[in-house]
């Protein structure tokens, strides 16, 4: 029998099957082949079709059975993770009633903002470990004030993970951890938030029925079983945000363990045993996959949103056609560590919320055309990149969090040995990298819901580490050194 784990991403949707016996992946498949549609009708606006995120799925199923020639009749439990902070609407009849507004749009900040105000900033930051910001409920106030129309039509609210379990088992339903990243969950309380439904004009009877996040969540309908191919008996066994997901994929479930990603933007997700915030709303604090209120595990979010992009966007400008990020990796060993004096802040891709919100832009610093060529600056790039990967895990160091480790997924900068041994001479901790993704994560998350492992952590299992970076004690006085430059030309930009 095997395990299904579902990965909605903005691009595309990754589906995987494990052996629910062995524990081990079977097969792993992404859909559709072109990135999936994101709809602009206004500046800032980033929509989404719910329906074709299930059209997707659907057809990625169907090609990951073909794929791994796997019967249906063979699937026992669905897991699931998605994109982050979305919003679904659905009427009585579960019909979607606008697109979704996903998580790069940024039309409701003035509304989470407007909210903050009213509410306090401390109090939001008690109850809620966060400030409303752009995050769904400001989403949800938008649509309350332009669309009333729309809103007077809501039966229930959902971020996209709820949409697909809803679609699979037919139950309007969400999670704890669901409910704290779209800023509906009171800590303090235990309880849905009332002071900001209140505050924000929401209903009570929007918010769906809450379930475990890890948990029997209903056996697929006789209509998604018949579609699909699949038995009747199919559970859905959980649901997470994809972060927190990611997290669960690498291992990283106990107080104290760090993962990483370095994509497009780069994260760093710690967790804790206590309610943990920012007072400088710099990192964002939800409740984790394995959360529950007697035996509390949140997840503090650190995300930078300046980091691959610049890669990409050196390689795109200096690298010839046929040069790989390989290439690149080989180029810039030429140069030696502190790529000769030159530093490259990697903010232009919008305001760092770490950066307490201000967009600083990207900078090339130091630049010296009789000593600097292509090496210099993609280790430059690499380095900036990486220097903001510690300032931000300093961030996390304030808030009280060890970094004694991390675990990270085998892709992206992390496949650079420069950055990956940077960031662990820098931080003083040894990196993992693992070889997994959100889909699988997803799948061993259904395995342990629906029972078939008796613990997490042996749905986790033993990671299988492709490689691991060590701390470099020769390197660490010439980077120290670069980090240093970096860090106060970078404070020259925020307090200008």
């Amino acid at each position: 029998m095997y395990l299904l784990g579902i990965d909605l991403g903005s691009s595309s949707i990754k589906i995987a099957l494990v052996d629910q016996h062995s524990n081990k992946v079977k097969q792993v498949v992404s859909h559709p082949e072109k990135e999936m549609e994101i709809m602009s009708p206004e500046p800032g606006w980033a929509e989404q079709d719910p329906e074709k995120w299930w059209s997707d799925f659907v057809e990625g199923t169907r090609k990951l059975l073909k794929k791994s020639q796997v019967k249906a009749s063979e699937i026992s439990g669905i897991g699931i993770s998605y994109q982050m902070h979305g919003l679904v609407l659905v009427d009585k009849n579960q019909k979607v009633l606008r697109p979704s507004i996903i998580w790069c749009d940024s039309r409701a900040i003035s509304l989470g903002e407007a909210a903050e105000n009213s509410i306090g900033a401390e109090k939001c930051h008690l109850h809620l470990l966060n400030t409303p910001g752009n995050f769904t409920a400001a989403k949800l106030k938008w649509v309350k004030e332009n669309e009333p129309d729309v809103f007077d039509k809501i039966d229930k609210i959902m971020l996209p993970g709820d949409f697909l379990a809803m679609k699979l088992n037919g139950k309007a339903t969400t999670t704890i951890s669901g409910l704290s990243e779209g800023m509906f969950w009171d800590f303090q309380q235990n309880q849905v938030a009332d002071f900001l439904m209140e505050e924000m004009g929401f209903p009570q009877s929007i918010i769906p029925e809450i379930v475990p996040t890890f948990s029997d969540q209903g056996s697929i309908t006789e209509e998604t079983a018949e579609l699909l191919g699949l038995s009747k008996n199919v559970k859905v066994g959980y649901r997470a945000g994809d972060q927190p997901n990611n997290a669960l994929s690498l291992g990283v479930i106990n107080p104290g363990e760090i993962a990483a990603t370095g994509g497009t933007s780069g994260v760093v997700y710690g967790v804790q045993d206590q309610a943990v915030y920012d007072k400088l709303s710099r990192v964002n604090s939800f409740a984790h996959v394995n959360y529950n209120i007697d035996d509390p595990r949140i997840g503090v979010l650190l995300c930078i949103n300046g980091t691959g992009i610049l890669y990409r966007w050196v390689k795109n400008l200096m690298a010839k056609d046929h040069e790989s990020y390989t290439d690149l990796e080989s180029q810039l060993q030429k140069a030696a560590p502190g790529s000769d004096g030159i530093t490259i802040l990697p903010f232009g891709n919008g305001a760092e919320r770490m950066l307490r919100n201000k967009d600083v832009g990207a900078h090339i610093l130091n630049l010296q055309f009789n000593r600097h060529a292509h090496p210099q600056l993609y280790r430059a790039a690499i380095e900036g990149i990486a220097f903001a990967f510690i300032y931000g895990m300093e961030v996390l160091k304030e808030l009280g969090l060890d970094i004694k480790s991390l675990k990270v997924g085998n892709d992206n900068l992390f496949q650079s040995r420069t950055f990956g041994e940077t960031v662990s001479t820098l931080a003083g901790a040894p990196i993992e990298v693992i070889n997994t993704t959100g889909a699988v994560g997803a799948a061993r998350g259904a395995g342990f819901g629906i029972g078939i492992f008796g613990s997490l952590e042996e749905a986790v299992g033993s990671p299988e580490i492709v490689y691991s970076y060590q701390p470099n004690k020769e390197l660490k006085p010439a980077l120290e050194l670069a980090y240093k430059r970096w860090k106060t030309d970078l404070l020259k930009f925020i307090n200008n």
